[in-house]
């Protein structure tokens, strides 16, 4: 009898959407993380005879842009609405460390790697510069802030900073932003691509278009459509049974809304959806309904995360990694190993923490569905010299960073909550019995 694929892909998904459910309560306690499961199933399941279509990026390449697109913007919207802390100067003083120093550091040192050890082209090794700058914690949810109103956060919310984790806050609120802010830098790549290396040909635009107007257009967008979001999620009550069914798909409709409607004003969708997220979740900071918006979209975020790295494991097994060489793989190893963790070192020299918090929050640059979406674009917008290379490189950052960041979060987030636990006990101790 002949195996249908559409029924093999089907069966798949049900397998991969059911470990969303069940696996977490089996690995809670292990050092282990979701994605590595599902890279694991698609490697096995595409190795299998059942006739399934390569899941080729460089072949596929549009529908790898518009799925991870899509994985992007509902993480945006998933990540924003779960951080408690309200963006200030001072309260989110860690992720301007990080977007404005560790980012461009880790660009520019990734784009010499690629052009002065692997031998890109110029524009292809600022495509490899651009791609790697979002980072990812969707990949290792241990290392995320918890839901809204729950741990640490809350507490830093009420008033009590001295008791919030700042490794969550951190990495979460700097993927949240530089999943926007590497726009920049990939229509830079682009613009080398398809203007040639002449900055008379480009620079002015390109400054003036895709830094200036596309952020400010992505805040003022976010702004507003978050405030008008939350007016009307906040002051309309659900009395009736189909209301409440439906209860949290406003968190769905809110992402399509923000991206959209900022997208077809020439902003960065990105941008505005986290932003977006983050208005939603002030206006009424300690509604209950917060916790609706953010499951409804948590579970998409994941349902996509699920798909994303079964297919990423199927790329792997179908030859995505072929063109790679020693280099590249030394290249792929110093990047995850040494350019993130040495960026964010120094982007953290002087913030008032612990250096073991510190220390955390610059190793964990979690590469993964950010990256496959920058560089799906990009080659969907020019060509670039290398492009199976540099997909293959691209790939073996994000095995890396999934194998070896999805393994450590858990032990690395219990390392660090000791600490924040053992000086905790210490202050009350200094401050006595009352």
């Amino acid at each position: 009898m002949a195996v249908e694929p559409y029924v093999v892909a089907l069966t798949v998904l049900g397998v991969a959407l059911l470990g969303v459910a069940v696996l977490p309560r089996i690995i809670s306690e292990q050092p282990i993380s979701l994605p590595i499961f599902y890279v694991v199933l698609g490697a096995v399941v595409f190795s299998l005879p059942v006739g399934l279509p390569t899941p080729d990026p460089l072949e596929y390449g549009s529908v790898a842009e518009k799925l991870a697109e899509l994985g992007v913007i509902i993480a945006l919207m998933s990540a924003g609405l779960k951080l408690d802390r309200a963006p200030t100067l001072g309260g989110w003083s860690s992720t301007w460390r990080l977007l404005a120093v560790t980012m461009p550091l880790s660009i520019a040192a990734a784009a010499l790697l690629g052009w002065g050890v692997v031998g890109l082209a110029i524009p292809t090794a600022a495509l490899l510069g651009a791609v790697i700058a979002p980072t990812d914690p969707v990949l290792a949810s241990e290392i995320q802030v918890e839901p809204p109103g729950e741990g640490d956060e809350a507490e830093m919310a009420e008033g009590q900073p001295g008791k919030a984790d700042e490794v969550r806050f951190a990495l979460t609120s700097e993927a949240g932003l530089n999943d926007s802010l590497a726009f920049p830098f990939t229509y830079l790549a682009i613009a080398l691509a398809a203007k040639g290396l002449a900055p008379e040909n480009w620079v002015a635009d390109w400054f003036a278009v895709d830094v200036a107007y596309r952020i400010v257009v992505g805040l003022v967008c976010g702004v507003v459509i978050g405030y008008l979001l939350a007016t009307l999620v906040f002051r309309v009550t659900a009395e009736t049974r189909l209301a409440q069914s439906v209860e949290g798909l406003e968190a769905l409709a809110g992402t399509f809304i923000a991206y959209g409607a900022t997208e077809l004003v020439g902003g960065y969708g990105f941008l505005a959806v986290f932003v977006a997220a983050l208005v939603l979740r002030g206006v009424e900071r300690r509604h209950d309904y917060n916790e609706t918006l953010h499951s409804v979209a948590e579970k998409g975020e994941q349902s996509l995360m699920t798909i994303m790295m079964v297919l990423f494991g199927g790329a792997l097994v179908t030859g995505l990694l072929d063109p790679l060489t020693l280099v590249d793989v030394a290249v792929a190893l110093a990047i995850v190993f040494l350019v993130r963790p040495l960026a964010g070192v120094v982007g953290l020299l002087g913030f008032d923490r612990d250096w073991r918090e510190r220390a955390v929050i610059a190793f964990f640059g979690i590469r993964g569905i950010g990256s496959f979406y920058y560089l799906a674009y990009a080659m969907e917008s020019a060509t670039f010299p290398g492009e199976p290379r540099l997909w293959a490189l691209v790939g073996c950052i994000v095995l890396i960073s999934v194998a070896v960041h999805g393994v450590t979060a858990t032990p690395a987030v219990d390392w660090v909550s000791d600490r924040i636990a053992a000086r905790n006990r210490s202050s009350h101790a200094e401050e006595g019995p009352v």
